[in-house]
């Protein structure tokens, strides 16, 4: 039966892609004033982009099942929960800010991620590491300070709006009758699995290691085909042209954030780039939106968590970036 399910999968996706690149053929054959570059060109254009966007992500994935596994396999049991605060916002407000201590972008979060939800922690719990963790991490707030500074609050207004929006979500799943329902099937397998593999510290860890990277390395080649490909098919210009309106210049940065899926580690400097024509706020909202929700990270988080479950996400992280965005427009 799973075996089934996995092949209609398969199938549903090169179906797609297959609709995809007939229809870009279509577009250069019927409308080739569409674009201005040909379609070899545009065709090379989303390849390096993919790629760099593939091979930017590797070493922080790496480091992600790395550190997954530490915390899976060698951490004692009782170490890290003995520290945890047992009030439940204030647990989720604690590991909000973990992310502080450890470098790694949203792409190795999401292993690690799944090694606290193995190792026992609740999904409301693990959201808030996971949505503050690519903002509130050591090298993006030096990156965002070296970009910005503290002018216009846009330093400051990422940092308190990723870890508000973190707690959000975590409240509000807290809130779910059967949080264990917002996690995929295959996930709950993986974790049932992980659990009961017999063997030693080392067998276990080259299990863990298999299972993360078949489930990870996926999910990012195709997010990174599909962040290449949105790249070259949306045209700039149309996002430019409204950048200097304060609702609008609101609604195509974080548009952009989603199709770029840059690292959170240096997405402040693509940033900079267009603080001369975008507002403020814009900018605010392309920082916090990023890192959550690009459509490498949706990928990524696809391997973890439902369909349903990341539309939600999205919804939250869009509308509170959009509000904290025109607040910092009102300020600034």
């Amino acid at each position: 039966m799973r075996s089934t399910t996995a092949a209609s999968r398969t199938a549903v996706a090169l179906g797609i892609g297959i609709l995809a690149i007939g229809a870009v053929v279509a577009i250069d054959l019927f409308a080739p004033t569409f674009f201005e570059d040909p379609l070899p060109t545009r065709a090379q254009d989303g390849l390096t982009l993919a790629l760099s966007v593939l091979i930017e992500s590797l070493p922080f994935v790496a480091l992600g099942v790395v550190l997954s596994i530490v915390v899976q396999v060698w951490v004692p049991p009782g170490a890290l929960e003995r520290w945890m605060p047992r009030t439940p916002w204030l647990r989720r407000a604690v590991l909000s800010l973990l992310g502080m201590f450890i470098p790694v972008c949203e792409c190795g979060n999401v292993p690690f991620a799944r090694g606290l939800l193995m190792r026992g922690f609740t999904v409301p719990e693990t959201l808030t590491f996971l949505i503050a963790a690519p903002i509130v991490n050591p090298i993006v707030i030096i990156t965002t300070h070296q970009a910005f500074g503290f002018s216009d609050g846009i330093l400051v207004a990422r940092l308190l709006g990723g870890f508000a929006i973190a707690n959000l979500l975590g409240w509000l799943y807290s809130r779910h009758p059967s949080p264990d329902a917002l996690l995929t099937e295959r996930f709950r397998d993986t974790c049932e699995l992980v659990t009961h593999e017999p063997g030693g510290r080392m067998r276990r860890s080259l299990a863990q290691l298999v299972i993360e990277l078949r489930a990870v390395m996926p999910a990012l080649i195709i997010g990174s085909a599909i962040a290449g490909a949105v790249q070259v098919l949306v045209p700039r210009d149309a996002l430019l042209a409204i950048g200097s309106n304060p609702a609008m210049s609101l609604v195509a940065m974080i548009a952009l954030a989603m199709v770029v899926s840059i690292c959170s580690n240096v997405d402040s400097f693509f940033a900079l780039s267009f603080a001369s024509t975008f507002t403020p706020g814009s900018i605010v909202a392309f920082l916090l939106v990023g890192p959550l929700v690009d459509v490498k990270m949706l990928a990524l988080l696809r391997t973890t968590f439902t369909t349903r479950t990341l539309v939600g996400i999205v919804v939250v992280v869009v509308l509170s970036a959009f509000a904290i965005g025109a607040g910092v427009n009102l300020v600034a």
